[in-house]
């Protein structure tokens, strides 16, 4: 394989940890920290998960229509400088207000950096023949939420949860210093587009996308659930899931594999309302990891084949639709949960919207026939 391949699949994974797994899903575990020292309600920690919701939506939106095609790398950089600070602002101040500005701006720069890193590394996949790799890349999500879930305990027995937030951040400078090294621009003269031997999978038209916009926006309807030990089974799933799909994708079709993938994953949602232990729960988690950022990869990777030049402005608006899917979905769970006094309607109904985000795709079934 190609040494700069190699290289950006690396810094890929690093920019998926510091963005992903550490600026926007790391609060998860540090959340009931958090809240047993300031003593802040639940509603705000509501507020500030919404605050980050809002971010990535806007940060989707904006970035799909920015000009930065020939500018992605310093744009890259530049993002992940500003998510690190916010990261390590967190532990800085106990003021709600600053919070709820900082978890906008990192949901803001998670979007901005997962949109811009996507298209540089599936660009360089696909100039070289390589985009099957791509779940090597997604893979980063999984293993940002993994370590989170396993070092943030101990990190806060020692430095309390402000020391965390500060721990973390040092950990993604780390990080940053392999990405500056292996993400670099390429030279439009140097770039290599692929042997035009190898067969192209068949993809479905471009009208077709608003459709894949639609099933990534109700598959996002997503899993509740803050326990350390439950986000760890769901981060664990989630790294060679995005390899296992991005296989299973290539060799049976896009289109097959994203349904039944979210067929599963309804199936993992819907698991915990009809039995609730222990065994229930951690299955469910480990469904829902195994399927939500292999998904992801699918459709992400689908976009790319379906739009291949200006890659980012499809990713942004796929990556809007997902947002908008996680304020949307926790906000009705929340309506109904407190409406009927238990989570099990929430939950079959975001099972079901899982299912309907799958039937949509019915239709781009048939453009994968041999």
């Amino acid at each position: 394989m190609q040494k700069q391949t190699i290289h950006y699949l690396i810094g890929g994974v690093f920019a998926l940890m510091i963005a992903m797994g550490i600026g926007r899903f790391s609060y998860t575990v540090i959340l009931p920290y958090m809240q047993e020292a300031s003593g802040f309600s639940r509603a705000t920690a509501g507020y500030l998960a919404s605050s980050n919701y809002l971010g990535y939506l806007i940060g989707a939106l904006v970035v799909g229509r920015l000009p930065i095609e020939q500018k992605r790398v310093p744009f890259l950089q530049v993002g992940l400088i500003i998510s690190m600070l916010t990261t390590v602002f967190m532990g800085f101040t106990e003021t709600i207000i600053i919070w709820y500005v900082l978890r906008f701006i990192s949901g803001v720069m998670s979007a901005f950096i997962f949109v811009v890193i996507a298209s540089l590394v599936l660009d360089q996949l696909a100039d070289n023949n390589k985009s099957h790799l791509s779940g090597l890349f997604y893979s980063g999500v999984g293993i940002g939420i993994a370590i989170s879930a396993i070092i943030v305990s101990p990190i806060h027995a020692i430095f309390k949860w402000n020391g965390t937030w500060i721990a973390l951040a040092l950990m993604c400078v780390l990080l940053f210093v392999f990405i500056a090294l292996f993400i670099k621009p390429i030279p439009h003269s140097k770039k290599q587009w692929g042997n035009q031997s190898i067969p192209v999978p068949k993809m479905p038209p471009k009208s077709w996308l608003k459709w894949l916009i639609v099933s990534i926006a109700q598959e996002s309807t997503s899993f509740h659930g803050n326990a350390a030990l439950v986000w760890f089974v769901a981060g664990l799933a989630a790294i060679p899931s995005c390899i296992i799909c991005s296989k299973l994708a290539q060799r049976f079709g896009y289109v097959k594999i994203l349904l039944i993938s979210m067929v599963v994953q309804a199936v993992g949602i819907a698991l915990p309302a009809l039995a609730t232990n222990t065994i229930t729960l951690y299955l469910s988690a480990f469904i829902f990891g195994a399927t939500f950022m292999g998904i992801t990869t699918i459709v992400t990777t689908l976009a790319r084949h379906i739009v291949p030049v200006n890659s980012h402005q499809i990713l942004g608006y796929l990556t809007a639709g997902y947002a908008l899917g996680q304020m949307v979905g926790p906000t009705v769970a929340g309506v109904l949960a407190n409406s009927t006094n238990s989570y099990q309607y929430s939950l079959v109904g975001a099972a079901t919207v899982v299912i309907i985000g799958a039937l949509s795709l019915l239709g781009g079934v048939k453009y994968e026939k041999k």
